[in-house]
């Protein structure tokens, strides 16, 4: 039986294991704490699913494969750990963002339905309406329990046999599929994945075009007036330049969250994981003119998550040296796709052949390698 080695145990790293297991492989799997792991990158209550993406058609069309693959893990963990919520998008500006999400939506065939500012504020009454210029809303899209996500999937991945080993990885040598250990030890496979997040950059100077960024994000606790719709809400995406934020709705016991679209100057990940006050406002700052009332809202928490951002923000996932594997640059938004990232893995693992249609795959700029997903 072929092994493999997965350096990370956030959600690429534990999909990866999974397609791997999938695949016939012996995994193990080696990060600095058992996931989920606070300080790891994935290790939020949600992350957001949803097929907006502007005017990258190819992510996009990816959503759908993610939604099949994300059926077959909670398949087999026996939880289904989604929350359907929909999709409201928001622009002042106008244009950008919003219309080229619209454009691609229709064009798929996706249910879009436009929205006037007034009957944005009347049906979802904690928003402000002025300054307001175009809004759409469509119904798929929901809300991940991310945290949820990591314990579950590791669960499974256990009784499929996968280990884990707590250690810090200090050098990775993908020729040989190989790690050198901070306590001076080694650890080898048959195949190398570097799944190490905003910690990937320090492993391959000089190999990655990717940078760990400090993103922050609040929690917050509506006033009484307004809890009941949020918590029918559904996920609010205003992405204009310069000015974007997000808003994760409160949904199964998890706050409100809002955070910023934007990226943020490079950072430590092994920085302060609190946020500054200084930090806190500027996010509610971004919010303030869309969520009325927000200064009579209760924060609960401000924190720092740190990102790997790519250029033109596309997934990297291709082989790196004999036998080494890397995925990287997420950029806030793989989250989504972790399972069928996985499942990709694999299939370049198992097939040479096919590993540069999936390098294309992943990047977003051509259609899924044949095998790609499982049969249910």
């Amino acid at each position: 039986m072929p092994t493999a080695l997965v350096l990370g145990a956030g959600i690429m790293g534990l999909s990866a294991a999974w397609g791997l297991s999938r695949a016939g492989f012996s995994v193990t799997v080696l990060d600095r704490a058992l996931p989920p792991n606070p300080r790891g990158a994935s290790a939020d209550n949600h992350r957001l699913i949803r097929h907006a993406y502007g005017a990258e058609a190819g992510y996009m069309r990816m959503v759908s494969d993610a939604f099949a693959a994300w059926e077959a893990l909670f398949d087999e963990t026996g939880e289904r750990l989604l929350v359907p919520t929909g999709v409201l998008a928001l622009s002042a500006a106008g244009g950008g963002w919003l219309a080229e999400s619209r454009a691609a939506l229709l064009a798929e065939g996706f249910a879009v339905e436009d929205l006037p500012p007034a009957a944005v504020a009347a049906r979802f009454p904690f928003l402000r309406a002025e300054g307001l210029s175009e809004a759409f809303a469509m119904r798929e899209g929901g809300v991940l329990l991310a945290r949820r996500i990591l314990a579950a999937l590791a669960r499974r991945l256990a009784v499929r046999g996968v280990s884990f080993r707590r250690a810090e990885a200090r050098e990775a040598d993908p020729e040989r599929g190989r790690l050198t250990l901070a306590d001076g030890g080694t650890a080898e496979a048959d195949l190398l994945v570097l799944a190490a997040g905003p910690w990937a950059p320090r492993l391959l100077p000089g190999i990655l075009p990717v940078r760990p960024t400090r993103q922050i994000v609040v929690e917050l606790e509506p006033p009484p007036e307004h809890r009941p719709a949020w918590a029918q809400a559904p996920m609010l995406l205003e992405i204009d330049p310069g000015a974007g934020f997000y808003a994760v709705p409160p949904v199964a016991g998890t706050p409100l969250k809002i955070g910023d679209h934007r990226f943020a100057p490079d950072g430590d990940p092994d920085g302060p994981p609190a946020a500054s006050p200084a930090e806190a406002d500027a996010i509610l700052a971004l919010a303030a003119p869309r969520i009325a009332g927000l200064q009579r809202y209760r924060v609960l928490a401000a924190r720092a998550c740190h990102y790997d951002v790519a250029p033109e923000e596309r997934f990297i996932l291709r082989p790196l040296g004999a036998r080494g594997v890397v995925m990287s640059g997420f950029s806030g938004h793989g989250f989504k796709f972790g399972p069928l990232l996985g499942l990709g893995v694999a299939v370049a693992a198992t097939r040479p052949d096919r590993a540069d249609a999936v390098t294309a795959w992943a990047a977003g700029l051509a259609p899924p390698p044949p095998g790609l997903l499982p049969r249910r």
